[in-house]
């Protein structure tokens, strides 16, 4: 440390006391906290987003003035790969089906090793400000903390303050490199008379080499970024983080006064004006050209006069700027490797990494984030250079929740992707794929993935037969819906939870009066008249159901037709006429009391050779049973874990629906407006419906929420 000798690894640790509520003492009028926060999807975004973030980021670092410091710090730190593997491991249940799970499981371990989960990438902003007493310290860092947790919303970005012993925690893994954990609890402290950095703190720290330290087991040395190339890329960080082994990048900014910035640029400015003249002296002395000056004058005038445009007329700020990489290994052979690649990504910039000689102590400091940087070597960056260092690549979505589900890799991090649907804000989604690019087997790979972790029921609808292999080997139920299958469906069945409404015929009106705008065609659909007509006839065909609910007094299709005859509208004649050949005709395939019972776990609906003329009514019906379904799921109460009998440890029965070539319910509006509304319900009752649509149709969202509206 500067100015003293520690005499213990405690010593070397440059704080005086973490408090619980996460301000760290550093000095005695220094005081800092740190917020963690997480990744979003820059590198994968447009360009306009790209813009749009990067303005943003710039808006957050010109908050910081001259009172605040500021570390940013990305710590890739090695984890033990078992931990994730407990994570992706399926548990054997009392089924025969014990067998796939263990091929499963295989299969998602493999993946893992193709990825590079067993590092574990952080992202932390410490901030810290001197004050006289803790008091006036709490209060402006708690308005500070408040004020850039906004800022990272703004972003987009989740942002998380740091407690006491989270930051010790992370200071412990900074200090040990082996995986142990932090054993610490505030009770301890009076009990054992120790301070916190005695629970951090590594067996040893060794700075005896000038170009290496050692902290227990683990040899690593601190570098700084040499920025010397005019242009920078916002993929610098992104590449450094990238490297597969333990890694730290510290970038500590200071603001530096904005009238002072402008006033050493002009000094600047004034000073090349002063060796021009002196150059142009020369010149006429010599009796050559005066106009004849050296390159390095003329650009040193032309930079500083951008600067100081940018400092005036732009939203520009002067801040200066340490860059330290920080690099770790087990032997000095693996350290230098690391270190040489990490150099060959810098020198590929044309920014090379310099050792900091005999300054390994204050570099290995002011690369953990506590908030101090004693290395003097800095760099004046605007604002727009210094968010050039722009802190996010790619949001890693790996949830260890036990009913997560394999979802592929990540396209930039090559991490595995587990997804628990059921914790989104909408669990509601879409297979997206041009023909022929595996939509319908992620589908089924979800599907099985989803049948062998979870509870929840799976119900397919298939118009191109592909899944019934599937859900035979699931032990699952098919049902062949065609002219020539026994199978049959009614169209008007219902249940008494049909709907939030306290009638539920609401929502089954919407639906029949799809069901016959899909029959009677038409280029406008129906008219007004012609749905006051059906609406009427639905309210009176389920008023002996609803007074006596038996199978037998559940309307069918002829029920409706026998119903619209009756009455006196003219309309009434033309919907009965377009209604006789799906009720007396060779169509009147759902003209029948349902003769399947769908309480299988998981159910395909085989569509495949009802036709053109009945395929979307197959779906649309398909849709309606499984919405059935769901309502009746609602209400049915699992068991969280085994043994729990109490309804706060259970929760109600999922339902997923994988509807196949989806894009033929959006084709007609009262279809697509009825879908839409029934998946806004799913995510509300328990319901996870997945749409796959084939891209060879253009998506149009406007279409679609015209539809809706």
């Amino acid at each position: 440390m500067q100015g003293k000798i520690a005499m213990s690894a405690q010593d070397t640790i440059p704080y005086k006391e973490m408090r619980p509520d996460g301000i760290c003492r550093v000095t005695d009028n220094f005081y800092t906290k740190t917020v963690l926060f997480l990744d979003i999807n820059y590198q994968l975004a447009r360009n306009e987003d790209k813009n749009i973030i990067f303005e943003n980021y710039c808006d957050f670092l010109n908050y910081f003035d001259t009172s605040i410091s500021v570390q940013l710090s990305f710590l890739n730190q090695t984890m033990d790969i078992s931990e994730y593997e407990k994570a992706i491991d399926i548990k054997a249940r009392d089924d025969e089906f014990n067998d796939i799970r263990e091929e499963y499981t295989e299969m998602l371990k493999g993946q893992l090793a193709r990825g590079n989960n067993g590092i574990v990438r952080k992202k932390y902003i410490t901030f810290g400000i001197e004050a006289d007493n803790i008091q006036n310290a709490k209060q402006r860092l708690e308005r500070i903390e408040v004020d850039i947790l906004n800022n990272f919303k703004v972003l987009g970005v989740r942002a998380f303050p740091l407690s006491g012993i989270e930051r010790l925690e992370l200071l412990h893994n900074c200090f040990n490199g082996d995986g142990s954990k932090l054993s610490f609890s505030w009770n301890l402290i009076p009990k054992t008379g120790l301070t916190t950095k005695d629970f951090i703190a590594p067996t040893s720290f060794d700075f005896s080499d000038g170009r290496y330290f050692k902290m227990g087991n683990t040899i690593g040395a601190v570098s700084f970024l040499h920025i010397l190339a005019p242009e920078l890329t916002d993929e610098l960080l992104k590449n450094f983080l990238d490297i597969q082994a333990s890694l730290a990048v510290n970038i500590h900014i200071k603001s530096i006064d904005q009238t002072e910035a402008i006033k050493m640029i002009k000094r600047k400015i004034t000073d090349i004006d002063k060796m021009r003249i002196e150059e142009q002296k020369k010149a006429v002395r010599s009796g050559y050209d005066m106009d004849i000056l050296p390159p390095d004058i003329m650009t040193f005038g032309v930079d500083a006069k951008k600067l100081l445009e940018d400092l005036q007329s732009r939203n520009e700020r002067l801040f200066l700027v340490t860059v330290l990489v920080m690099n770790t290994g087990r032997t000095r052979k693996e350290l230098e490797n690391r270190i040489f690649e990490a150099s060959a990504i810098a020198q590929q910039k044309n920014c090379p990494l310099r050792r900091l000689d005999y300054q390994q102590e204050d570099g290995l400091m002011a690369s953990v984030p506590i908030g101090i940087n004693n290395i003097e070597i800095q760099r004046s960056l605007t604002t727009s250079s210094t968010a050039i260092f722009v802190p996010f690549t790619t949001q890693e979505l790996f949830s260890d929740s036990p009913e997560a589900l394999y979802c592929g890799l990540n396209a930039l991090s090559n991490n595995m992707i587990m997804v628990d649907r059921k914790l989104l804000k909408n669990p509601n989604g879409l297979i997206l794929g041009t023909p022929g690019s595996g939509k319908s087997f992620a589908a089924k790979r979800e599907i099985a993935n989803a049948f062998l972790v979870t509870s929840d029921d799976c119900y397919v609808c298939d118009p191109e037969s592909e899944y019934h292999a599937l859900v035979r080997a699931l032990h699952g139920q098919v049902i062949k819906l065609s002219p020539n299958s026994k199978d049959y469906i009614n169209p008007l069945d219902i249940n008494l939870n049909y709907s939030d409404e306290e009638n539920p015929l609401a929502l089954k009106s919407d639906f029949v009066l799809s069901f016959c705008e899909l029959i009677i065609g038409g280029r406008n659909g129906l008219e007004p008249v012609e749905k006051t007509v059906i609406d009427r006839s639905v309210t009176r065909i389920y008023q002996k159901y609803f007074e006596n609910p038996i199978p037998q007094n559940m309307p069918i299709l002829e029920d409706l037709y026998n119903e619209i005859k009756k009455q006196p509208e003219q309309e009434a004649q033309h919907i009965a006429a377009a209604l006789e050949l799906y009720v007396k005709g060779t169509l009147n395939f759902f003209n029948h009391r349902t003769t399947v019972d769908i309480s299988n776990r998981i159910v395909c609906f085989d569509i495949k050779e009802l036709g053109k003329q009945l395929k979307k009514l197959g779906m649309l019906v398909v849709q309606d049973q499984v919405w059935n379904r769901v309502t009746i799921n609602r209400n049915i109460k699992i068991r969280l874990e085994p043994g729990a009998t109490d309804i706060i440890n259970s929760k109600s029965k999922y339902t997923r629906y994988y509807c196949d070539e989806f894009h033929l319910l959006l084709k007609d509006e009262q279809t697509a407006a009825y879908s839409v509304e029934i998946w806004k319900r799913f995510r509300k009752w328990g319901g996870i419906p997945t749409g796959v649509y084939c891209m060879k149709i253009v998506i149009r969202l406007d279409f679609i929420q015209r539809r809706a509206n």
